[in-house]
């Protein structure tokens, strides 16, 4: 792919973002949304290998299916009420829809199958944008729309997602299809909360987004795309892979790193609002996750070669790691001591 054309495609990823979050009426907000699908197909296809394209050819399906139905609840909402502004949605059915909508477009449960398809088909740096800055806009969509929404849905469907991102991570050997199955079991604690406190799901989704990169360019850099390969990286680049341990810790929601932060707050919130049980149950949940990043991180720093998986040997060949990654490797690790002044900004 030509820079110049990688430019427009990036640009409009920027555009429909900007769009869909900046926007208070119904037909932007979709207009927005479709930008972005149709911007982000040529980045999942740029390689032409028949996986890509059929990753590129779900992702359309899924997203334009999404988008039709999220226009017919506005449509219905406004043939109700006279209303097409995003805050105003009122009627029951339309909230019922808009809620399947955002989640097929979110891959949250039960509507989650083609994330990892289309994860897996695509390339690390296509795989970070579909898993952070293109949730961003049906995320702010639901934080929108909030107060409409059915808690007691939304509940459901954010446990059966963390059910689901758990139990079907937990027999994959490919990276890039466990950490969707991660994606969607951390959409799982952002669609329990935004019921009752909307502005933790928004800082659950940035302290995720931040995790979910340090993740991908690691991984990006050291090339690896698969558990067997990731097991000789230690002795090319053992900094870069303590540090990936750090991060998939702080990825699992562990203390003293920055994921743990967004899990006790909602675990607090959910206790406040009389969840007890609701929160325990994902909870317990989420060790389901545990278990995969930890594998990940064991695969990354403790266990050496010779070995007798069978993986592909690659070169010897250590390019600097670049101040980006140090930077947001910080950032996902040690936030957790300056969680009161995080509070404040909430």
């Amino acid at each position: 792919m030509t820079p110049q054309a990688k430019l427009i495609f990036t640009s409009s990823l920027i555009l429909g973002t900007t769009i869909t979050i900046s926007s208070n009426h119904w037909i932007t907000a979709w207009a927005g949304l479709e930008i972005n699908t149709l911007a982000i197909l040529p980045l999942i296809a740029k390689s032409h290998h028949p996986r890509a394209i059929e990753a590129a050819t779900k992702y359309f399906l899924t997203q334009a299916t999404a988008s039709a139905l999220l226009l017919f609840s506005a449509m219905m909402n406004a043939w109700h009420t006279g209303q097409w502004d995003i805050t105003q949605l009122t009627h029951p059915t339309a909230c019922l829809i808009l809620t399947s909508a955002l989640a097929m477009k979110l891959g949250l449960a039960p509507f989650h199958f083609w994330f990892p398809e289309v994860l897996q088909g695509s390339p690390l740096t296509t795989a970070l944008l579909l898993s952070t800055l293109m949730k961003f806009p049906p995320m702010t969509l639901l934080f929108m729309t909030s107060p409409s929404l059915n808690p007691t849905l939304l509940t459901y469907m954010a446990i059966l997602s963390t059910a689901l991102g758990g139990w079907m991570g937990l027999n994959q050997t490919q990276i890039r299809k466990i950490l969707a199955f991660s994606s969607i079991s951390h959409l799982g604690w952002m669609a329990i909360i935004v019921s009752y406190h909307p502005k933790l799901t928004l800082l659950n989704f940035y302290l995720y987004s931040l995790i979910t990169a340090t993740v991908f360019l690691t991984l990006n850099t050291i090339k690896t795309s698969k558990l067997s390969t990731l097991m000789t990286t230690w002795t090319k680049t053992p900094a870069l892979s303590t540090m990936l341990l750090l991060t998939l810790l702080s990825l699992a929601g562990l203390p003293p790193f920055t994921g743990f932060l967004p899990k006790w707050l909602i675990i607090q919130e959910l206790t406040k609002q009389s969840m007890a049980p609701a929160a325990t149950m994902i909870s317990l949940l989420s060790l389901l996750s545990l278990f995969f990043y930890l594998r990940l991180a064991y695969c990354a720093t403790i266990t050496l070669p010779p070995h007798t998986t069978n993986h592909m040997k690659q070169w010897h060949a250590s390019k600097p790691t670049s101040s980006a990654i140090a930077i947001l490797t910080t950032t996902s690790t040690m936030l957790l001591p300056i969680s009161p002044l995080i509070l404040t900004t909430i």
